[in-house]
């Protein structure tokens, strides 16, 4: 397990997986581990503190989490500020006809810390670097429900069982990486295929799994959809 991981949301992250790890394993049929928001939710219960949004500067979020941890023992608030949190998460990254596994943040700019908040502990965090405030008015900031914070770490928590059950050897469904693609829908690229080199069309459809897609062309006049591979593609600026 990465350290990237182990950082998404540690206290209930252990307790999930132990929950949903099988007691009895049979033979014949090998059920598929499935984590819930209804899990999480009953994880996160009773657990002390709030959860609340810090704004980051983009790209700093694993950083201001490492500060802030040094900060927290540094200056005993151990017992106001308990967890810091940058959700991750996993993805196939299709880009020029090869698939890429690819760790990133999965809310830029954003980082979850569950805290007491006191004027104390505020000022820790707010005088953090990398932290640019609070979501909220000040320093009055608003909390976040527990509906919101199941619905930013069960995604989370489901890949980190996932990637668990793949390494088991068990079926998975759930949480298995997002393929995303170097083209969207409505970007307009330049054909590399005969007989339309050079032409431009406009991406109406993306199947990332098979790395297909269908553009639009004009043909005699007429706009006419045509299926093609993403290697028989390119973007505009490409050179």
């Amino acid at each position: 397990m990465s350290e990237e991981t182990r950082e998404v949301a540690e206290e209930v992250v252990d307790v999930v997986v132990e929950t949903v790890e099988p007691e009895t394993v049979v033979e014949e049929t090998v059920e598929e581990e499935v984590l819930t928001e209804d899990i999480v939710r009953e994880r996160l219960r009773g657990l002390p503190g709030r959860w609340y949004v810090l704004h980051t500067y983009a790209g700093y979020e694993k950083r201001v989490k490492q500060d802030l941890e040094i900060r927290v023992h540094s200056m005993d608030m151990e017992d106001f500020i308990f967890q810091i949190e940058v959700p991750m998460e996993e993805v196939l990254e299709v880009k020029k006809d090869k698939q890429k596994l690819v760790s990133r943040v999965r809310i830029p700019g954003y980082t979850l810390i569950r805290m007491n908040l006191t004027d104390d502990s505020w000022r820790v965090v707010q005088e953090t670097n990398g932290v640019t405030g609070f979501v909220g008015n000040g320093r009055n900031p608003v909390a976040l429900t527990t509906e919101e914070v199941v619905k930013m770490l069960t995604p989370v928590i489901q890949q980190e069982v996932a990637r668990e059950a793949v390494a088991a050897g068990k079926p998975v469904t759930v949480g298995k990486p997002e393929i995303v693609t170097e083209y969207e829908v409505g970007e307009t690229v330049t054909l590399k295929t005969e007989p339309w080199v050079g032409m431009p069309a406009t991406i109406s459809e993306i199947d990332a799994v098979s790395q297909r897609l269908t553009v639009l062309m004009t043909l005699v006049g007429q706009e006419t959809p045509v299926d093609l591979s993403f290697s028989q593609i390119q973007k505009m600026d490409a050179e």
